[in-house]
């Protein structure tokens, strides 16, 4: 199964509902996605929020695309969900997502693709 148009719903998420679309056209509606969207989680129902709550006490609000399953395998190989992209950058799950912040790289990804302001920069 393919996607239709994206029903937007309130803030940033987005739901792709299944229709008779080749996976390749999938495909394409994901990389746009990912090349519009300075972070993008891709999820199944419901499991993006603990990645949101994350993502939001360093001040990124990232747009949340809800997947089927079988639409799941259009942004690569992963199986899991959630998927995080920053940039056009696969991050990964939420363990790399905290391993990430741990370390102190997550804010500097942020910036680096605009999705945050470096307050420290000297103009």
């Amino acid at each position: 199964m393919g996607i239709s148009t994206p029903r937007i719903h309130r803030g940033l998420s987005l739901e792709l509902t299944p229709n008779p679309i080749s996976i390749e056209l999938v495909e394409i509606r994901i990389h746009r996605l990912i090349s519009e969207n300075p972070v993008i989680i891709f999820s199944r129902r419901c499991m993006s929020h603990v990645m949101r709550q994350l993502l939001s006490v360093v001040g990124v609000y990232p747009a949340v695309i809800k997947l089927e399953n079988e639409e799941i395998a259009a942004i690569g190989a992963r199986t899991t969900a959630p998927e995080l992209y920053i940039g056009d950058a696969w991050v990964g799950e939420l363990e790399k997502l905290m391993a990430l912040h741990v370390s102190n790289s997550l804010v500097p990804k942020h910036v680096q693709v605009g999705a945050l302001r470096n307050e420290f920069s000297i103009s």
